[in-house]
């Protein structure tokens, strides 16, 4: 089996290469009206350089699997904002989608955790969706809408987790189905267990990408052998890859709190399980110090009996 690895948005072995630089609506309303796009665009420009900047890095690492910042388009979803910066960056954004398509990337985007379909509240569905949307434009804009996910998580319980759910399958309605295709669920570290996230990624037909380090800390009865193959059956109607997440505890007294880099000895029994499977899977690290945390992992892993490093990020086992 393949186990191909990626990290999350800033490359941090390069130099001031940010891919979220920010611009908060108060400084915006603060400028002068014609100030306004073109500070937009400088922060957008300056964002998109920096994504295509860690996409050239990752391939000369021969790094498969990258997440996109959702802070590429500062303001993009406010109200109160005006910019078509789909238009206006539409080679950007093509030249990009060009570049992931050569060279075989897997590339995703995981919007924050107010992107949520629980809420009895409607402004909060409404905005839930109107995030996914701009999160889809910019993949369709790429032209790589239909090889990319966007993953979110099932969102609160309000003290009635069965509520909760059932307004999930009600609210989930809202979304566009050409962006329900593209999206998945993962299990959290607080709330929904892998169990219960799996449940409702079934009903929904939603693959599921399995965090490790929230299902240990958010743990279930449910042993995880018998819980992944069902987790990786959820991915057979698309053509991709089962996708895992993996970090490490900061502490004993932080243990939801990512750490550095990945602790071996703390994501081995993951490993091990995988490897009796035998099927391949894609890995995203979401470790503090990103593509430096899987580097050491690569090295880490090749210096295990049966785990053979065939290039920069992946390891056949």
């Amino acid at each position: 089996m393949k186990i191909r690895f990626g990290y999350v948005s800033h490359a941090l072995s390069l130099y001031n290469c940010s891919p979220a630089k920010t611009l908060t609506l108060t400084r915006y309303k603060a400028m002068e009206q014609n100030e306004r796009l073109d500070k937009l665009m400088d922060v957008t420009s300056q964002n998109i350089k920096n994504t295509f900047r860690a996409l050239h890095y990752n391939v000369s690492q021969q790094i498969p699997l990258y997440r996109m910042s959702s802070s590429m388009v500062p303001l993009a979803t406010h109200p109160e904002v005006e910019f078509d910066y789909l238009n206006i960056f539409l080679d950007q954004f093509k030249e990009i989608g060009e570049f992931i398509k050569k060279n075989q990337l897997r590339v995703s985007f995981h919007p924050n955790q107010f992107t949520l379909f629980t809420s009895d509240k409607p402004h909060i569905t409404d905005n839930a969706v109107i995030d996914m949307e701009y999160h889809y434009n910019v993949l369709e804009a790429m032209g790589i809408a239909n090889q990319s996910v966007i993953n979110i998580h099932v969102g609160g319980a309000y003290g009635n987790k069965e509520l909760a759910v059932n307004r999930f399958f009600e609210n989930i309605k809202k979304l566009p189905a050409r962006i329900k295709k593209q999206m998945t669920l993962e299990n959290d570290d607080k709330t929904y267990t892998t169990a219960e996230t799996l449940e409702i990624c079934v009903k929904e037909k939603i693959p599921l990408v399995f965090d490790y380090h929230h299902h240990i800390a958010n743990n279930c009865e449910e042993p995880l052998e018998s819980l992944l193959p069902k987790i990786y059956h959820t991915w057979e109607s698309t053509s991709l890859t089962p996708k895992i997440h993996i970090s490490s505890p900061k502490s004993d007294k932080e243990f939801r709190a990512h750490s550095d880099l990945i602790n071996i000895d703390f994501i081995k029994p993951f490993f091990d399980l995988a490897k009796a499977i035998g099927e391949d899977i894609d890995i995203m690290i979401e470790a503090k110090k990103k593509d430096i945390a899987l580097l050491q992992l690569m090295d880490d892993l090749s210096k295990i009996r049966g785990y053979k490093r065939i290039d920069g990020g992946t390891i056949e086992v």
